[in-house]
């Protein structure tokens, strides 16, 4: 399970290893090892998330996050991205973009470097990002759930969630506080725009998700009925068509706005785009991919019940963390730690609810009075 799960990823990270050994010798390669192992850990709530909404989805477009869904993931996000950014903001072409990141201007000839202009768009970029994981987060914890992790904090924000849009409107509170506060004269106003665009995706994509899966399930619903009806099985629902294709589209968002740190962090580590592409994309993105399949596969989720939570409180923290970004400088290794102390504190969580529910069981089953087990006083009652 673990070998056929993973081991595209370690093929993919060897080839990967090789290319980057070939364009830049040993000092690529390590470069490329770091942006892998930044990605994971920065994206690790990323995959928890994936498979909860992956789960749902029927085989094919599961496939197709995995196929079509990486090459986005690698050439939109990690290559593709950073060039359409400092083509909007530098007015470069996307060629020129390229050549600028390739052949960096030498110092004192006034040009702005690839890296400069990409980190002056850093603002907008966190506004947009932080705004959909916080709109996630925000849906998802305000939301009535039989499942509770942190129920002394979360049963109130439940009763509270009942008040209709209340995630926009905390969203929309919190996006003035942080364009108020967080934010200069020259990017107030791109800051507001971009946050609202981010609200805006969310609600949109969240919302067409939903009505075409809701009215799927009613096709399902009805279709199942008809072969319960008839002497048939039961079929297990999962989201195909227009459904799955917007939860596909959810998923592709929901990755690129988990991106936006990572990508900016690897200008940190360097600034030539194929050492990001293959660092960050070809290796970091298809292990995150992995991970996600694993997860699926194995029932994790269902398994350690509190994961979803610490995944998504994890998003919240991230979502502030690219809000605080937009004025102070934090450190990726923070961000990472941040997003594996949640979802390990919900693992361990899961891992003692888990072992009292045995234990509860355990004392609860009747025993014999003649030392004999159920199973053997059934058979001599029979």
């Amino acid at each position: 399970m673990v070998v056929r799960t993973f081991g595209i990823s370690v093929l993919v990270t060897i080839a990967s290893l090789v290319v980057a050994f070939i364009y830049g010798s040993w000092e690529a390669v390590a470069l490329c090892a770091i942006l892998g192992v930044l990605e994971v850990s920065l994206s690790f709530d990323n995959a928890v998330i994936n498979a909860t909404v992956l789960e749902k989805m029927s085989e094919f477009w599961q496939k197709m996050f995995l196929t079509v869904g990486i090459i986005i993931a690698v050439f939109g996000m990690r290559l593709l991205f950073p060039l359409v950014v400092v083509w909007v903001t530098a007015g470069l072409n996307p060629v020129q973009a390229f050549d600028l990141a390739l052949n960096p201007p030498a110092e004192g000839s006034g040009q702005e470097s690839y890296e400069q202009i990409l980190t002056d768009a850093h603002p907008q970029i966190a506004a947009f990002g932080g705004m959909f994981l916080f709109m996630l987060f925000l849906n998802f914890i305000l939301a009535e759930r039989e499942t509770k992790w942190l129920s002394w904090f979360e049963k109130p924000l439940a009763t509270i969630g009942k008040l209709d849009q209340l995630a926009v409107i905390i969203a929309g509170l919190s996006l003035t506080l942080v364009a108020e506060f967080l934010a200069d004269d020259q990017h107030r106003a791109t800051i507001m725009i971009a946050g609202v665009l981010g609200m805006i995706t969310y609600i949109a994509v969240d919302g067409l998700g939903s009505l075409f899966h809701t009215e799927q399930l009613e096709e399902d619903h009805e279709r199942d009925v008809a072969s319960r009806a008839a002497g048939g099985p039961s079929t297990l629902v999962k989201a195909t068509g227009k459904a799955a294709f917007f939860l596909f589209l959810y998923l592709e968002v929901l990755d690129a706005s988990f991106s936006f740190d990572g990508v900016i962090g690897a200008f940190a580590i360097t600034a030539d785009p194929i050492i990001i592409a293959l660092g960050l994309g070809f290796i970091g993105a298809m292990f995150v991919r992995s991970i996600t399949v694993y997860l699926v596969r194995q029932g994790t989720l269902s398994d350690y019940r509190y994961l979803e939570h610490g995944a998504h409180w994890a998003i919240g923290a991230l979502s502030v963390i690219l809000f605080i970004s937009i004025e102070y400088h934090i450190n990726e290794i923070i961000t990472g730690l941040v997003g594996v102390a949640f979802i390990g504190a919900a693992f361990l969580s899961s891992v003692v609810a888990n072992r009292r529910e045995e234990r509860s069981d355990g004392d609860s089953t009747p025993k014999s009075g003649g030392g004999e087990s159920p199973s053997e006083m059934a058979t001599a009652t029979d």
